[in-house]
């Protein structure tokens, strides 16, 4: 029988995409300046959170120095400081950082995870390496039955969700845009919170707090 648990363990042994192996290895070994005494994870990066999530979130895929380096999603980077600050700020985590994968932070009703789980070159994953990665964020959606609203951050897991819950055709994608699947699960839509679209203004935390509101909002908490 499948389990969180068993997806987990094969993505960190993953090696199907050969140039994503290749550059997380790589960044591992040659690291950031900052992070020179850390030892990298340099692996796959399972998804993160609470087994009975209601809420799924759902990224693009590890950040070189940030998840590839601590092993966690969003964690020990500073997209990963601003989702975490807004899911805190609306009671689905217990911490409003995140700087490894032993610091404590507890997510409440709410699972992290992304469509692919290797950190790519320039952030952009193939499409090939994403259709290889996606059997994973299947299995996830399989497992956690309970959940009732995904926010994806950004296009990339936007076009992902969609595909999953079978939306055709496909809801446009805006920050704060909305959808309900046929199975009345609700799509919400965010800007990545990377440093391109934080540091230039076109996503400040007002937004990504009120596309967490509204989550909470209709979990009916």
């Amino acid at each position: 029988m499948d389990s969180l648990r068993q997806v987990s363990d094969e993505i960190c042994r993953c090696t199907a995409c050969p140039r994503l192996v290749q550059w997380r290895g790589q960044v591992a070994t040659d690291k950031r300046a900052a992070f020179r005494d850390e030892e990298y994870w340099g692996r796959g990066v399972p998804g993160f959170g609470d087994p009975a999530a209601r809420l799924w979130v759902v990224g693009l895929a590890p950040a070189a120095h940030g998840a590839n380096r601590t092993g966690r999603m969003f964690t020990g980077d500073r997209s990963g400081d601003w989702l975490y600050r807004a899911m805190h700020k609306a009671g689905f985590a217990s911490r409003a950082g995140s700087t490894s994968r032993d610091d404590g932070l507890v997510l409440r009703g709410a699972w992290v995870s992304s469509v692919v789980r290797c950190a790519p070159p320039g952030n952009k994953p193939t499409n090939d390496e994403r259709d290889r990665c996606i059997g994973y964020l299947e299995r996830e959606r399989r497992l956690l039955t309970g959940v009732s609203v995904v926010v994806c951050l950004g296009k990339f897991a936007h076009d992902a969700v969609c595909a999953q819950w079978g939306m055709r055709p496909r809801p446009r994608f805006a920050h704060g845009a909305e959808a309900t699947a046929a199975d009345g699960t609700l799509v919400l839509c965010s800007f990545h919170p990377s440093q391109q679209n934080t540091f230039t203004g076109k996503l400040t935390e007002p937004m990504i707090d009120a596309v967490f509101a509204r989550a909470r909002r209709q979990l009916g908490d």
